[in-house]
């Protein structure tokens, strides 16, 4: 089928369920917003149900000796830097910005024997079944779009010969004192 309506909260749901599926898991990377929605919620919806650690917009990760991973992640005042500890029943979940990785070229031998791997495909319906859950559940929409629109455009700016003039225009406008 085509999921491409897929939410954040049905997509958190899934991968909730192949966490707890698979065991063990002590971390878990996605990226920090999708292209179909641009949201940036799957990570912390996913942490939320899993009652997990989280850190977004990760830019630097690194694993310490004790199983705790530091994160660097962006900021609107800077870099901050985080300490996750993952539990036994809850992974650290980690939100990748573009600046975490530094993509590689894989070798031809490398793509050869990646050919040969075998891929596990599982259609929704197989995994919504083995995870316990309803597709209700999972494809219902939680958002909607009630309304996309241009902002208004903007007033042409005024090009200034020097700060002072600038002051002064400034002042003029009451913006400064």
């Amino acid at each position: 089928g085509d999921y491409i309506d897929l939410q954040p909260w049905g997509i958190a749901g899934l991968l909730k369920g192949v966490v707890e599926r698979e065991g063990g898991v002590d971390l878990v990377l996605l990226g920090k917003q999708s292209i179909d929605s641009d949201c940036g919620q799957t990570g912390p919806l996913l942490a939320g149900l899993l009652n997990a650690p989280q850190a977004t917009f990760a830019a630097k990760v690194t694993r310490e000796d004790d199983g705790s991973f530091i994160v660097d992640r962006e900021t609107d005042a800077g870099t901050e830097t985080i300490k996750l500890k993952p539990t036994t029943t809850a992974p650290a979940i980690i939100t990748c910005d573009l600046r975490l990785n530094t993509p590689r070229y894989p070798t031809m031998p490398n793509i050869m024997k990646a050919k040969k791997k075998p891929v596990e495909v599982i259609s929704l319906e197989d995994m919504v079944n083995e995870l316990g859950l309803s597709m209700e559940q999972i494809i219902s929409p939680r958002n909607e779009v009630v309304e996309v629109y241009e902002p208004p455009p903007r007033k042409e700016g005024e090009l200034v010969g020097s700060v002072e003039e600038l002051l002064g225009k400034l002042k003029e406008k009451g913006l400064v004192a």
